[in-house]
């Protein structure tokens, strides 16, 4: 059997700086109670002015790193998810490399929008499976409020900033679906939709940052549809049904696309980590974020089946399942 990527340790961190609803509507035509019942959301966290990516990011590695009991010596990898790069280039993974200390191995980011952090496992554990890696860091962090236009209440309540990271070690396994570590990933994409949710700039085409853009009705409907497809596809692929899974940690883009794919799923919410209530959107550091968040309050133990799934601009989505 060829190595199994194992879960080693999870990590978070959030920005000191919490943006309530009530604050936002000072600043945009809308109020907490209008933004509460269409998302969920009641509040997010703001990156301090000089906090880049690469710091929240960084602390998040430095967290998963001490709970897996390793330092950055034991790196092959580091594999970071983000649309809000500190650079154009070089890669903001190098950045955190730099800054932990690893000198040997690869670093590079991955960029799939709120899927991410998925496409991030998906690379990092088949590195590990062809043997090319022994122990990878998968980090997913954003600064979204510098790609937010503050004055399109359509947008700029859904977001927030943060990082969370997994630490993945190589593990023998019977492949007998008990083994801990990740048991498959699934990635899809389909650019016919590249115009739904994007950001209006870039080096190539303006030469200057500009806003998220997004057509919520048309994100929504898709998004529905898409998880319930590729969850079924991870359970399909290891022989299991939606009763087998212990938690579900969903992509935190709204409360009613989480619990319109539970519904679809016939799950439960209570077997669904969410956090987009305090922590907003922040795109391919959400699902780290949630899963840090389950394992440090203990619904997530050692055993326990969970699916990670998530969708983003491009559009793309995907779907991991892993034994912890």
């Amino acid at each position: 059997m060829p190595p199994r990527a194992q879960i080693a340790g999870v990590g978070a961190y959030l920005p000191e700086r919490v943006m309530t609803n009530a604050e936002l509507a000072r600043m945009v035509d809308t109020s907490d109670e209008w933004i509460a019942e269409r998302t969920g959301i009641r509040e997010r966290h703001i990156a301090a002015e000089g906090e880049f990516t690469s710091d929240l990011a960084l602390k998040a590695a430095e967290r998963a790193l001490a709970a897996a009991g390793l330092g950055a010596d034991a790196l092959d990898l580091i594999v970071l998810a983000t649309s809000t790069p500190d650079n154009t280039f070089p890669a903001t993974a190098t950045r955190v490399q730099a800054e932990l200390g690893m000198t040997r191995g690869a670093a590079f980011d991955v960029q799939a929008v709120c899927s991410g952090f998925i496409y991030a496992l998906a690379v990092a554990d088949n590195f590990i499976k062809t043997g090319q890696a022994q122990t990878a860091l998968v980090i997913g962090a954003e600064t979204f409020s510098r790609i937010l236009d503050w004055t399109d209440r359509g947008t700029c309540v859904l977001f927030g900033d943060g990082a969370g990271a997994v630490v993945l070690r190589a593990a023998a396994g019977k492949g007998n679906g008990h083994d801990r570590g990740i048991l498959s990933t699934h990635l899809h994409s389909d650019g016919r939709h590249y115009d739904l949710l994007y950001v209006d700039g870039g080096p190539s085409s303006t030469r200057t940052v500009g806003h998220l853009r997004m057509s919520g009705r048309e994100v929504f409907r898709h998004a529905v549809v898409r998880l319930a497809e590729v969850v079924g596809e991870a359970l399909a692929a290891n022989a299991l049904t939606p009763t087998d899974i212990d938690w579900i940690v969903p992509h935190q883009a709204n409360r009613r696309i989480i619990d319109g794919t539970a519904r679809k799923l016939n799950l439960p919410p209570e077997r669904v980590i969410t956090t987009i209530e305090r922590h907003a959107n922040t795109s391919a550091a959400s699902v780290p974020l949630a899963l840090a968040e389950g394992v440090g309050d203990g619904r997530i133990a050692p055993g326990m089946l969970i699916l990670m799934e998530a969708m983003g601009g491009g559009f793309t989505w995907g779907a991991a399942l892993a034994r912890l």
